[in-house]
């Protein structure tokens, strides 16, 4: 149990050897230092009017909640120009109001033209105020966070490198939340290249890029990158076929169409997803997901770091087979086109079934006589019980493929048999049929003959 301006926190044993990232969503709760990137959308409300407070506020307890779960928690965040454009905005509306006002004697505003705003004066406009509202609501929960703005030449040249990762490393040994943002006040605008594409460097031209870096720089666990989509499509979101990609890996990239970037941000999910590759490489794991959403922004991040499916996640670990989500849709599609069938052409699949069963009993056995070696012979010995259930025989083979046959023959009537008419009045009849009933998820248990059985 530490303590922290009197507050009380759980320290959790999160620790890992960093340098390979996780494998599967469920090791995410392992993660002690943490990355949380903010794009532009999510800082600022849906009418460019403002910053959304409410929004702020609750991933600013999520944060609070995981810093006092003994985690160590930065935020990347974006929100300085378009905060900054909407103050000037503002100002430039009330000069011009004004200045009308006395020259005119009223105050039309329709014709009033807002000049084009320049980033960078946009960025020094907003930047202390966007600091000001994270520090009042870290405040709340008794956390101090800091302000770091870095440019590119921060992580380039070695003595400011050695100097961020110094300062860092020490606010998060004092249990400060670190504020990252790029310095756009000083730096230049960006220009298009392909500097996500090296493994070793990275350019910081956005804050997708920021958090790549910093994130392999300061060897993090986890990177949660939260946007205005709810992760990665296979194409652009709103497209009629677009579908959530639920994990991602490095080589499909080239199976992805990227649409447009978000409204005020100045990436796209091409350079989120970039950007994230590049962090893999580096042994971090990396969630994109949705933090404007109503109903989930305000338990996005904690359910991230719980291991709960939202988002994308990208993973260098590529399973052999299809997903559970894949086998379910396969199973759907196969179910209905089963119900379509004639009943000839069902019979045909089960004697199918039963024939395959008779023809390779050998190998069947075979493959069985392996299992029962394995588990038999490794340290956690199966119990007699099991092992009797995981055992195959010509005899018990035999008895499945005469049982399949036994239903093929009867297959004829199983669908669409009339059980019971009913007439409920003269010209309306009520009948009971038998119709397929859809498709069965089995669990069993050291049980090789289940499926046929069912």
């Amino acid at each position: 149990l530490r303590s922290w301006s009197n507050i009380p926190f759980i320290t959790m044993p999160l620790s890992r050897a960093h340098g390979k990232s996780f494998a599967h969503r469920s090791e995410l709760k392992h993660a002690k230092r943490i990355v949380v990137k903010l794009g532009s959308a999510v800082v600022t409300r849906g009418d460019e009017c403002g910053l959304a407070l409410g929004r702020l506020a609750s991933i600013v307890e999520q944060v609070s909640m995981l810093q006092n779960q003994g985690r160590e928690m930065m935020i990347v965040t974006s929100g300085a120009v378009a905060f900054g454009k909407q103050r000037l905005r503002h100002e430039i509306l009330l000069s011009q109001s004004v200045r009308q006002a006395l020259h005119s004697g009223q105050s039309q505003l329709k014709d009033m033209a807002i000049p084009v705003l320049e980033a960078r004066a946009c960025a020094a406009a907003g930047q202390s105020g966007l600091m000001a509202l994270y520090e009042a609501m870290f405040t709340q929960y008794s956390i101090c966070a800091a302000q770091i703005l870095v440019t590119n030449l921060d992580f380039h040249d070695e003595q400011k490198r050695r100097n961020l990762n110094g300062t860092l490393h020490e606010l998060l040994r004092m249990n400060i939340v670190p504020i990252i943002n790029t310095n756009d006040a000083v730096v230049p605008p960006p220009e298009p290249n392909s500097d996500l594409q090296g493994v070793n460097v990275i350019s910081v031209k956005d804050n997708d890029s920021l958090a790549a870096r910093l994130a392999v720089e300061m060897k993090t666990d986890l990177l949660i990158v939260l946007s205005d989509v709810e992760g990665l499509f296979d194409s652009p979101p709103g497209s009629d076929d677009a579908k959530l990609i639920d994990i991602f890996y490095p080589g499909d990239q080239q199976s992805v169409t990227f649409g447009t970037k978000s409204r005020v941000g100045m990436g796209g999910m091409e350079a989120k997803v970039k950007a994230a590759l590049w962090a893999l490489q580096g042994g971090t794991s990396v969630v994109i997901a949705n933090g404007t959403h109503p109903k989930i922004s305000g338990h996005v991040i904690t359910d991230i770091v719980e291991g709960k499916k939202v988002g994308t996640f990208f993973s260098e670990v590529k399973p052999a087979g299809p997903t559970v989500e894949q086998q379910g849709e396969m199973a759907r599609a196969g179910g209905r086109t089963l119900a379509a069938l004639q009943p000839e052409q069902r019979a045909e699949i089960i004697y199918r079934l039963a024939d395959l069963l008779t023809d390779q009993r050998e190998e069947i056995l075979v493959a069985n006589k392996k299992d029962l070696e394995e588990a038999e012979n490794k340290g956690r010995r199966l119990a007699l019980p099991l092992l009797k259930r995981l055992s195959l025989s010509t005899s018990k083979l035999n008895s499945l493929a005469i049982g399949l046959r036994q239903i093929a023959a009867s297959s004829q009537d199983s669908v669409g048999r009339v059980i019971r008419r009913t007439r409920i009045a003269k010209d309306l009849d009520l009948e009971q049929v038998t119709v397929p009933i859809g498709v069965l998820l089995v669990i069993f248990e050291s049980r090789p003959d289940c499926l046929p059985q069912v």
